[in-house]
């Protein structure tokens, strides 16, 4: 199984040259196993990952079929979707899997839709050319994406996230972003579960303790935002025997240098814990 990180950041994309180490485009993961792959959000990063399914596919227009999978309906994490060119090909089949919002109206297709409404955009997710089929997913669900065996759990997150746990080629991974964990407090027993055992954990891990705290010089808490820390990612990875973690979902705010001293921090708690960067590929 092989990871790639398409885009790490969390809440809005950022550039500049203090980010370009770790890289500025929000959540977009891709999991290959032989010719397959899976997709993990469309934030900003999956526009390069479009154009290298295009470039791969070759000028014929070999035909692009994937899987995606949506942890939640937040605009970072559905924001590249308009810019994913495969989309606009009759070539391509997207089978898209994503939550219902807490309203219980506002569906994954929904969400694409009202993104690509004038005068938000000028293209029509109806003018994507590619074949859509598009699926609601609820935590519990167990879905066979062969050869992904995909596990789902809700997250705590403001408006629900879900989780995954992927399973292929006797390797396993757990996606968990855009989830809070108080520390100090029993931790979640569906991240426990998806995550048990697993060769990767990626964790959301946007704050430092004293930014989650907050404080004098430091700004307001973050308790209740829906987003952890590198210490709870280190915790979680502990309680659940995980083999590898990756801290994920960086805030736009800390660049290169913030995240080397998390990412140091976190592997005296964690040995083998490291930042999730842009273009980064690993082998499970």
């Amino acid at each position: 199984m092989k990871i790639t990180f398409w885009g790490v950041r969390g809440s809005i994309a950022t550039s500049g040259p203090e980010f370009t180490a770790v890289g500025g485009h929000t959540t977009c993961l891709e999991i290959g196993l032989g010719d397959q792959r899976l997709i993990i959000d469309a934030g900003t990063g999956l526009r390069g990952l479009g154009q290298k399914l295009l470039a791969e596919a070759g000028p014929r227009g070999g035909k692009i079929d994937v899987n995606f999978l949506f942890s939640h309906l937040h605009w970072d994490h559905i924001q590249g979707f308009p810019f994913f060119g495969p989309a606009f090909l009759p070539s391509t089949k997207l089978s898209l899997y994503g939550p219902i919002d807490d309203d219980g109206i506002t569906t994954l297709e929904g969400a694409l839709d009202r993104q690509m409404t004038p005068p938000l955009f000028p293209v029509r997710l109806s003018q994507m050319a590619a074949e859509k089929h598009f699926n609601t997913i609820r935590s519990g669900d167990q879905l066979e994406l062969s050869p992904f065996r995909v596990q789902t759990r809700a997250l705590y997150h403001p408006q629900g996230s879900l989780g995954y746990r992927i399973e292929a080629g006797g390797r396993s991974v757990c996606f968990a972003t855009d989830v809070e964990h108080v520390e100090g407090e029993a931790i979640d027993p569906s991240i426990l579960e998806l995550a048990q055992g697993v060769d990767l954990l990626i964790y959301d891990a946007q704050y430092t303790p004293a930014e989650y705290a907050g404080g004098p010089g430091i700004g307001p808490s973050k308790r209740g935002w829906g987003h952890s820390t590198y210490t709870a990612a280190a915790a979680i990875a502990k309680a659940s025997g995980a083999k590898g973690l990756a801290l994920f979902h960086h805030d736009p705010g800390h660049d290169d240098r913030m995240i080397a001293r998390m990412e140091a921090d976190a592997a005296a708690l964690f040995p083998g814990a490291f930042a999730a960067r842009e273009g980064a590929s690993l082998e499970l």
